[in-house]
């Protein structure tokens, strides 16, 4: 869409309207000490062939994957996007930000919405899913939020320190300001959490773990389930990787009271860095405690199938101090994106998908062993995983880095005792000459 200012006579036209005699006379809530007293200091104007030469200009100094290799996952994974995907949803009926509350003039985005959750728990296993939220680290903070909720007596929660730092940032957010406590479970040496301090934990509402987690590491969550239902708390675990459940067993095989994750990898680019899609599911008994909305199929009065919003528990419909959630939107797009996505593959295109990325990441690491890297943990891992870097590589990172190839993630930024440690990630996207060329640069 152009742009087109208002012309003078316009604003001319528009101010006689409102009965003001300049712009300025908009203003007079804003105290005169708070308004720019000067012209602001912009560049001359541009035509539009010079505007767009700029702008390509601009962005050629950012380092995308469609110019570079860039093998770092943490969250935010490059996939292959069927070329469909991009074609349909950019369709004016589903590209809109129209929020569907009457649904006789939105069963098509109800449907689609409806057909997303029907999916979503047939990968994690789960009963119920909500129509989607903004991202991981959101819906894995509502979702901790329920647990405090429903174990009124508790206001504390145990999340393993190998969940995204990034999402354990967000948790704490939420729960800060709202009087709740936050207890990090260490890591293992092979890369997995330490449950052995929820041993000593009475006085918490729910234990929370990711898998495969920050590391790359597949978590045991039949562990955690004994645990937890020994000490009668909730079991929540995330993901970042959603494509890792096409492979491993799913969270609803462990008997997940409530799972969080991340769908980007289902057709969504990654854009820099957003816009995600947060997944929440859970079993039927807390379908009444999960904030956003759930799209239901009923019948009509001529017997037809029809869609609704079966339960939406927002701010908006009811009470804000009643509310469960000041979630007011779900990232819709993105969830029609998934939905498109995952009808697209099927469930044996998922799992050759993910059996890809989880051969692609092997071949990886064995080259990088080769060209003198060490594997710390030796517990299996999806598509990501941590090395250690011989002597040397911070240079030699930056160097391969200006012929178009980042090298891996340094994580003693958030694991300061990890100092010289990586995350790499490959997935199918990457070649077999993509990564030898990469082991060749690094040798």
């Amino acid at each position: 869409m152009r742009y087109l200012p208002h012309t003078d006579q316009d604003i001319k036209e528009m101010l006689a309207k409102t009965g003001y005699n300049s712009l300025d006379d908009l203003f007079p809530t804003i105290p005169k000490s708070y308004r720019v007293k000067k012209e602001m200091c912009l560049p001359q104007p541009l035509t539009e062939w010079e505007l767009n030469a700029h702008m390509a200009e601009l962005s050629s100094k950012n380092a995308s994957t469609s110019s570079h290799k860039v093998f770092i996952g943490a969250g935010s994974y490059p996939h292959h996007i069927p070329s469909i995907i991009p074609y349909l949803i950019s369709r004016s009926e589903f590209m809109t930000a129209y929020t569907p509350y009457q649904p006789e003039i939105s069963q098509g985005t109800l449907q689609g919405i409806y057909e997303f959750q029907t999916m979503i728990t047939e990968l994690l296993g789960t009963e119920v899913a909500t129509a989607s939220h903004y991202d991981c680290g959101t819906a894995l903070s509502e979702a901790l939020m329920i647990a405090l909720r429903k174990k009124k007596k508790q206001n504390k929660v145990a999340i393993s320190s190998l969940v995204h730092p990034h999402h354990r940032q967000i948790v704490k957010t939420y729960l800060e300001p709202a009087g709740y406590q936050m207890v990090e479970l260490p890591s293992k040496p092979d890369g997995t959490t330490d449950l052995s301090p929820l041993d000593t934990m009475d006085d918490i509402a729910a234990v929370a773990v990711q898998s495969p987690n920050f590391f790359g590491c597949i978590e045991n969550l039949g562990k955690v389930k004994e645990i937890a239902t020994k000490k009668n708390i909730f079991f929540i675990t995330s993901f970042t990787e959603v494509l890792a459940y096409g492979l491993l067993k799913n969270p609803g095989h462990f008997g997940v009271d409530i799972v969080a994750g991340e769908g980007q990898s289902l057709g969504i680019a990654q854009s820099f860095g957003g816009p995600g899609l947060g997944i929440m599911t859970s079993s039927k008994q807390y379908v009444r405690d999960l904030p956003g909305r759930l799209v239901g199929r009923t019948k009509d009065r001529r017997g037809e199938d029809g869609f609704v919003l079966t339960l939406s528990t927002r701010e908006q419909h009811i009470k804000r101090e009643k509310a469960s959630s000041n979630i007011c939107s779900n990232n819709g797009l993105n969830a029609m994106t998934a939905a498109m996505y995952m009808a697209t593959l099927g469930k044996i295109g998922i799992r050759k998908i993910a059996q890809t990325n989880h051969d692609k990441a092997m071949f990886l690491k064995t080259k990088l062993e080769e060209t003198g890297f060490k594997v710390p943990f030796a517990t299996p891992f999806f598509n990501e995983f941590v090395v250690k870097a011989p002597d040397g590589f911070e240079a030699k990172r930056e160097s391969v880095k200006k012929r178009g190839i980042v090298a891996g993630l340094a994580i003693e930024k958030y694991y300061p005792t990890l100092k010289n440690h990586y995350l790499f990630c490959a997935t199918e996207v990457f070649s077999k000459d993509d990564i030898e060329m990469l082991a060749r640069e690094l040798k």
